[in-house]
């Protein structure tokens, strides 16, 4: 079984399940460019697989680097001590050299062990021996590694799984003081929880502001609204003080901008056709655009027509190598940015 990016969470959230309830594969390889449901997964059968009285005897953890797979194979092979199963855990598996001869295990797995593979920012390769007999007998896990754009609605599906609301605008501004690293966003979760008021079910701008420190001021997500809005006087001031923050990445922000007036030029093309554009239409113009944010869409397509969206978007690609060192040139990032911003708005 191979999860799909789609529904990555739903299988790893069965499997969490399957494993509190006992309920286990001969063999899991958990992989992927995301960690964050690898880890999840792998953490959930080590903590119910063997109980522990039976963990000196019967869970064997080891580390990539330092086994061999005859070593593996040797150790899965072997039968629990006065219980009904052994657990053997390769972390860092990516690390062990001639992977794929454990291969010769999964085709005969035996069923009183649990044999999970997790290799960390990384993937076997789907063509070899190992990948496809581990696909046949047990789970794989392939956890690809979000875009940017996709964080947000990733924050309000994984607060809403907590038993919790987030506003669009506290989701988007989470998104983008993180990152996409989604271990970085549930480590933030927890602490913010620890701050909230008992019973709180709802998550606001101010609570993000206050327990993960970082202001929507002064953020690109508001820079995007104000650039929406034309709002020079806002945007200008924006522009300044974030190139100037410890954290600023010239790169990331222009991805991020380019991003917002991508779905822009999209959107301005969809209603060039004429007529009212079906919801399905609009949803894929604006993909990962909550609908909270569609205002905000309708009045930026009438700021920025087609021919400006596109020589925004140009304006973008080029600033995006500058941003990177090119042409060797002596400005700063706040310099940069400021002056980027200055030219989509006279665009």
């Amino acid at each position: 079984m191979a999860a799909r990016k789609e529904d990555i969470a739903a299988i790893c959230s069965q499997l969490v399940e399957d494993a509190r309830a006992g309920v286990f594969k001969p063999v899991y390889v958990l992989m992927g460019d995301e960690p964050f449901y690898p880890d999840l997964v792998c953490q959930a059968i080590i903590d119910n697989c063997v109980d522990e009285f039976g963990k000196d005897f019967n869970e064997t953890i080891c580390y990539g680097s330092d086994v061999t797979p005859e070593q593996v194979v040797t150790a899965a092979r072997r039968f629990p001590m006065m219980a009904d199963r052994q657990l053997v855990v390769v972390k860092e598996a990516q690390l062990m050299k001639g992977i794929d001869e454990i291969a010769v295990y999964c085709n005969e797995p035996l069923d009183s062990t649990v044999l999970v593979l997790l290799l960390h920012n990384a993937s076997l390769d789907k063509r070899k021996a190992l990948y496809k007999a581990a696909q046949k007998v047990g789970v794989v896990v392939d956890s690809p590694a979000l875009r940017d754009y996709e964080v947000p609605g990733w924050i309000s599906r994984y607060y809403s799984g907590r038993g919790l609301q987030i506003e669009p605008e506290a989701a988007n501004l989470l998104a983008e003081s993180v990152g996409t690293d989604l271990s970085a966003i549930s480590v933030e979760t927890d602490k913010l929880l620890k701050n909230l008021p008992e019973g709180a079910k709802s998550v606001s701008v101010a609570d993000i502001e206050r327990n993960v420190g970082v202001s929507r001021q002064f953020s690109i997500f508001e820079l995007t609204k104000e650039l929406s809005m034309r709002n020079a006087p806002r945007a200008l001031t924006i522009a300044a003080h974030i190139g100037t923050a410890a954290r600023f990445n010239m790169p990331q922000a222009v991805s991020a901008l380019y991003m917002h007036f991508y779905r822009i030029l999209k959107y301005g093309a969809l209603l060039s056709r004429g007529g009212f554009p079906s919801p399905e239409d609009k949803a894929s113009a604006l993909a990962g655009v909550n609908p909270y944010f569609y205002r905000e869409y309708d009045t930026a397509v009438r700021n920025y027509p087609l021919p400006k969206a596109m020589a925004v978007v140009s304006l973008l690609c080029e600033y995006d190598y500058l941003g990177k060192g090119g042409d060797g040139g002596a400005a700063t990032p706040a310099e940069l940015m400021t002056e980027l911003t200055a030219k989509i708005l006279n665009v």
